[in-house]
């Protein structure tokens, strides 16, 4: 019965978000600051991690493809498609769970059980859609920012690997990225990040929004939100690729 509670009381959540989104003078300040902090102060953790990741799965193919009959683009191909559609938007996905997901938890968790946000509404204030709103709205538009950083360092490192290793030349690299590139790739990869900053920011907000019992409370709610977010990125992955793929 806890799971059908929590349930509704996150839906009620959201549709009073979305009621609120209209309230733009109440909450657009906060959310130029909610965009820096999802966005721009989370673009060097999401860089490092699409480098990274780009760098050693192009070791990785390559030392799985050691043979004369198969050409060195394909590595290439393999690489950029596997970043595009799937490790860019899910590794980014899980990072942030725990960087922005944990932040938004305990932020709006301390105001709740410190009777911060009580404060709010007793002052006439609409605390759905000054905390909330902005927050959902900075996932819904700097995941996909995200995203094109995650990608685009994901190829670089992909191509830096080849050359530092010898493994394959950039100008193959790059070929087999062309010819297996197709644009519904990026759609999809775009889709993935929006997805993925929806449920991240909406599950934290829940979370941190009826967080109780104080500072114990807080923790709970911040290593809840972390944990379902990374859960339900994992379910929407396989949901999102089943269905368009």
């Amino acid at each position: 019965m806890d799971i059908f509670y929590d349930f509704g009381r996150y839906g009620r959540l959201l549709y009073q978000a979305i009621r609120s989104s209209t309230e733009v003078k109440s909450y657009y300040r906060n959310f130029v600051s909610e965009m820096i902090k999802t966005g721009y102060e989370s673009l060097p953790i999401v860089m490092l991690a699409g480098l990274f990741t780009g760098a050693v799965l192009t070791i990785q193919t390559s030392y799985q493809l050691i043979s004369a009959l198969i050409p060195k683009s394909t590595i290439g191909a393999i690489v950029s498609q596997s970043i595009i559609i799937e490790l860019a938007a899910v590794i980014s996905g899980l990072i942030l769970a725990g960087r922005v997901g944990a932040r938004i938890a305990t932020e709006l968790g301390t105001m709740r059980v410190s009777e911060q946000i009580d404060a709010l509404e007793s002052m006439g204030f609409n605390s759905v859609s000054f905390l909330v709103v902005p927050r959902v709205l900075a996932g819904f538009v700097m995941f996909p920012v995200l995203w094109v950083a995650a990608a685009t360092c994901g190829i670089g490192g992909g191509i830096l690997a080849g050359w530092v290793t010898g493994s394959v030349p950039a100008a193959d690299f790059m070929q087999g990225a062309r010819e297996f590139f197709f644009a519904w790739d990026i759609i999809f990869g775009l889709t993935k990040a929006v997805v993925f900053g929806f449920i991240i920011t909406s599950i934290s907000c829940f979370k941190g929004y009826y967080a109780t019992g104080g500072a114990e409370g807080v923790g709970n709610a911040t290593t809840n939100a972390a944990v379902l977010s990374c859960i339900y990125i994992l379910l929407a992955d396989l949901v999102l690729a089943a269905v368009l793929l």
